[in-house]
């Protein structure tokens, strides 16, 4: 089989030989690796399940100076810290009055169409092939208004809050319009409904502000043929049925630090429904685990989350700067198989 019929088996919950996995690396550490193993040739031992296709840039932001960018809302942000931080939000008070939301047509990604043709032309036909709709509503409503902001906002001002988010949903059903003649096998949205301790509206808001709209999007990916992933940081114990409900098809990031977020629970109570995509633990094993203990965790991730498919390996965030490199590299070559 093909990488893209092996994520495609798996999504259909049937399990499959080799488990697929993603393996995705920041800051310098391919370097180091590099120099860990005196050449680049490490870097072709990892096979490409999923490719990762030019998609929307949901915040467009542009430089002001060498410290700022301003994004498409009216957000300033610098950059200079990890993580980027919201130096002044767009909308400073809970009204629209004198403020112009973008519009649809500002997030046109002519690239699109090329990658379009790229597709049908056969290109990366052996992968599986995903467009990236980036930072999502929850997301996207605190860059606009700023967090502490947001979080006042859904109890102190709920018809605000509802507007801005239906505006933002309209916004982002016309991202996903915008995908429509491209011939990928999914769109992938992005938004961090969970923190440490769970989620960060509370459920019963979670459910209140975010559910119908996401469901909306899910729908709308669905319509075009295609399946529908996101990405969430932190604890989704408490919505997972709620997830499943609205059509996600693949949980990516499977945090196992977080309360609620074992792994092998979920895969548990919610395997046959959903496919995880993550697991291996960014906060935990990953930057203070052993070489052994990450090649353990990854073996014991394949036959327990692989058991009746629906599953894909991965960090669940890429390997961070900071990580030992010999911890790196046994997550290489445990993916790899080569450990």
């Amino acid at each position: 089989m093909t990488p893209r019929e092996i994520i495609l088996e798996q999504i259909d919950h049937h399990e499959t030989t080799p488990i697929p996995y993603t393996l995705g690396f920041e800051g310098d550490i391919p370097e180091q690796l590099d120099n860990y193993y005196g050449s680049a040739d490490w870097r072709g031992w990892l096979t490409t399940y999923i490719n990762h296709l030019a998609g929307i840039d949901t915040v467009q932001e542009k430089p002001i100076d060498e410290l700022h960018t301003r994004d498409i809302f009216g957000g300033i942000w610098r950059h200079d810290r990890r993580p980027f931080h919201l130096v002044e939000p767009a909308l400073k008070e809970p009204s629209f009055e004198n403020y112009e939301f973008p519009t649809a047509d500002q997030f046109y990604n002519p690239e699109m169409a090329n990658v379009a043709q790229q597709l049908r032309n056969g290109e990366h036909a052996d992968a599986f092939n995903v467009v990236f709709c980036g930072w999502g509503l929850l997301e996207q409503s605190w860059r606009i208004r700023g967090y502490e902001n947001v979080l006042m906002d859904c109890i102190a001002e709920p018809d605000f809050y509802g507007e801005l988010l239906d505006r933002l949903t309209d916004l982002y059903l016309s991202h996903v319009q915008q995908c429509a003649d491209v011939p990928a096998d999914a769109i992938m949205f992005g938004d961090d409904w969970g923190d440490q301790r769970g989620n960060i509206l509370g459920p019963d808001r979670w459910r209140k502000f975010l559910k119908p709209r996401w469901a909306k999007l899910y729908q709308a990916a669905h319509d075009q043929g295609k399946l529908a992933i996101s990405h969430c940081c932190g604890s989704v114990g408490d919505i997972m049925g709620d997830i499943v409900e609205i059509g996600l098809d693949v949980l990516e990031s499977v945090q196992p630090e977080p309360a609620k977020m074992n792994p092998y629970e979920l895969k548990r109570k919610w395997g046959d429904k959903i496919t995880f995509w993550g697991a291996l633990g960014s906060q935990s094993t990953m930057q203070f685990g052993t070489p052994a203990d990450i090649r353990n965790e990854v073996k014991h991730l394949r036959s327990e989350m692989g058991k009746g498919g629906g599953y894909i390996l991965a960090p669940a965030k890429d390997i961070q700067p900071g990580t030992p490199i010999e911890n790196a590299a046994a997550a290489v070559e445990a993916f790899c198989e080569r450990a």
